[in-house]
């Protein structure tokens, strides 16, 4: 099969795993020349919570950190995730401003944009992967992978549901596809049967992401290296393992002197993690506490990702509720059966997530997100399952946009580029500054302001 290729993912989603997304570009220059050395498929720099965390409390400008990298990185692309038409935002954009993003994310530096829904809709990675490719530049599909029950199979998420996927991603031209693990809850031997038939399926190459969550990620890589996939995501020791990626070190060893062997030199990652390690201290305010595990056994049954629980476990603790953490997990999969099955991933798990602690704290759906009444409308794209009517009943009563659809959500959305330039006037100085704006339009206006010394 030759050589596996690694990505890391150190930079993104590692720090945004563990460390609630809040690693500086300060903190990582000075390890970027060692990183660009390692020999990395991608290395990933942006995207995810990257741009929401560096302007709202690391007072960044989110659209500098890949340019300042590229000064250090010459060799390795650098890689982003996109959550097609949310982008990095909340919600769903309007198709001038996916474009727009592409556009400026291509200009700063990105060079693989790995691209999925939350509800597996692929119309809505349709503007985004057809700007992707005009700017030449590698467009990653990816499918959010979910259960039915315990293991991969059941009505919904089974195994002919990721080849159709895979396949219809294919034909939208995507030049690698990826399984989208975001929970850490694809077992082991499911990986080796879901990669081998995926290889029957799809001729481009294959790209596993997967979370430790649940303890099975090393073993999961191993297998669906094994079954043959390309590529597999992992994260500098330090930043690996809890809810973050499997950590690249014990990979190289297991696969040392095989047909699959990467051929990258442990000493170079090992200064790596020796570098990070003396970051600790900055950095473990923000570790989740409320468990001495490494891992969440529990995982399987609730199914919520690394950034979900640690955002759940912050929100709780400020509320002064921490003890109702299980209860609110319990009540997320009662509320994820009756939105329709969504896979527990940005927005939806933020979606659900919110819902679930409101539905505990205050009652069932006595009080109802704006945010889930958009998704059972329709904003969001088609849900995996059916709606619960009832529950979709309560929630679009008295809802302003009327009665539920079905056509591609961006269908019903008007432009915003131009009536955001003439909203910022000269505050905004570049196209980067608009959409910052577009994409958080309370938190990106403050920014400005004190970008330019303004307030």
């Amino acid at each position: 099969m030759g050589p596996v290729k690694f990505q890391d993912n150190t930079f993104r989603d590692g720090h945004q795993s563990i460390f609630a997304t809040r690693m500086t570009t300060e903190d990582m220059i000075p390890i970027a020349e060692r990183m660009d050395e390692v020999g990395f498929w991608a290395v990933e720099v942006w995207g995810g919570a990257t741009f929401d965390t560096m302007h709202r409390f690391l007072n960044e400008d989110p659209w500098e950190r890949p340019r300042i990298l590229k000064r250090h990185m010459k060799k390795t692309p650098f890689a982003m995730l996109l959550r097609g038409q949310n982008l990095v935002g909340y919600r769903h954009y309007a198709d001038d401003v996916v474009r727009a993003f592409v556009d400026q994310a291509c200009e700063i530096g990105i060079d693989v944009f790995r691209v999925f829904d939350a509800l597996n809709d692929l119309r809505n990675l349709e503007t985004g992967a057809a700007r992707i490719r005009a700017n030449g530049k590698h467009f990653e599909g990816a499918v959010v992978y979910s259960l039915t029950e315990r293991r991969l199979g059941g009505e919904v998420f089974n195994l002919p549901y990721y080849v159709s996927k895979a396949r219809a991603l294919e034909e939208m031209g995507a030049d690698s596809i990826c399984i989208k693990d975001m929970a850490g809850i694809l077992a082991p031997y499911d990986a080796f049967t879901l990669f081998s038939e995926l290889k029957k399926a799809v001729r481009v190459p294959l790209h596993l992401h997967t979370h430790y969550t649940s303890g099975m990620a090393s073993m999961t890589c191993l297998k669906a290296v094994e079954a043959g996939v390309d590529i597999v995501d992992t994260c500098v020791a330090p930043y690996a393992m809890r809810t973050s990626m499997p950590a690249v070190e014990p990979l190289l060893l297991a696969l040392e002197g095989t047909e699959r062997d990467p051929g990258i030199e442990m000493s170079r990652i090992l200064d790596i993690g020796h570098y990070l390690e003396s970051l600790a201290p900055r950095y473990e305010k923000h570790i989740a506490s409320n468990s001495l595990s490494l891992i969440d056994e529990s995982v399987i049954a609730h199914q919520i990702p690394g950034g979900m629980t640690s955002n759940l476990v912050s929100q709780l603790r400020e509320m002064n509720a921490l003890d109702r953490l299980p209860a609110v997990q319990r009540e997320i999969q009662a509320v994820r059966r009756e939105a329709g099955m969504p896979p527990l991933v940005t927005p939806t798990s933020q979606i659900v997530g919110s819902q679930a602690v409101m539905n505990v704290m205050a009652g069932r759906y006595q009080t109802i997100s704006n945010q889930f009444r958009d998704l059972l409308f329709g904003l969001y794209g088609k849900t995996p399952a059916a709606v619960d009517p009832k529950v979709r009943e309560m929630a679009l009563r008295g809802y302003e946009k009327g009665v539920w659809i079905t056509d591609r959500p961006a269908n019903h959305l008007r432009p915003e580029m131009e009536a955001a330039r003439r909203k910022l006037g000269d505050l905004a100085r570049t196209e980067e500054d608009v959409l910052t704006y577009v994409l958080y339009p309370t938190s990106g206006e403050q920014f400005l302001k004190r970008k330019y010394g303004r307030g």
